[in-house]
């Protein structure tokens, strides 16, 4: 059911969900494996879609450490709610300090995106990762995908260190950025 309402959703509006598939467990394990999970206690997830990082990160993050899933599309929020009742959730990437700070959250230890980065105007993508940095502890990370290296001279704006690799067990394969501030 969960590949389908991602089908439907981005035969509907194919900007706003950037794939045809939802991510590949094997893209999500890449992206988690090598996180400090042990030190985290505040994520933020952006983009969840149907939850394909969402179930792996419950699984990864420590029991106390609080989760805030953000997405827009509110027929994907609702599934997610039903399925993790637990999480936190939210609606717009580019609102995250607002909604942050309305949640009482501190600074976050890490922000895992999914979203479609290539689909958005520069003015929108420099509200988001302005959020995304301004959200994170010092020395925090912010991970993501994409399916091109055009965020590499932004990022290098925002970020200290900013790491790309190639993934090729995705459809499509998929650049993972590691940026820490």
């Amino acid at each position: 059911m969960d590949r389908i309402l991602f089908l439907k959703k981005f035969i509907d509006e194919p900007r706003k969900i950037g794939s045809l598939t939802p991510s590949s467990n094997f893209l999500a394990r890449k992206m988690l494996n090598a996180l400090p999970w042990e030190n985290f206690s505040h994520v933020v997830e952006l983009g969840a879609g149907t939850g394909s990082f969402t179930k792996q990160i419950v699984k990864y993050k420590p029991s106390d450490c609080k989760f805030l899933v953000v997405e827009q599309d509110s027929a994907m929020r609702h599934l997610l709610e039903e399925k993790y009742p637990d999480l936190i959730f939210d609606s717009y990437a580019e609102n995250l300090n607002a909604s942050l700070r309305r949640l009482n959250f501190p600074q976050t230890d890490c922000v895992i995106s999914g979203l479609p980065f290539a689909n958005m105007n520069e003015t929108l993508r420099r509200r988001i990762i302005d959020n995304v940095h301004r959200s994170l502890k010092r020395g925090g990370v912010f991970v993501m995908f994409q399916y091109s290296t055009q965020m590499k001279s932004l990022l290098n704006e925002y970020f200290s260190s900013v790491e790309i690799e190639f993934f090729l067990l995705n459809f499509p394969p998929a650049f993972v950025y590691f940026c820490r501030k």
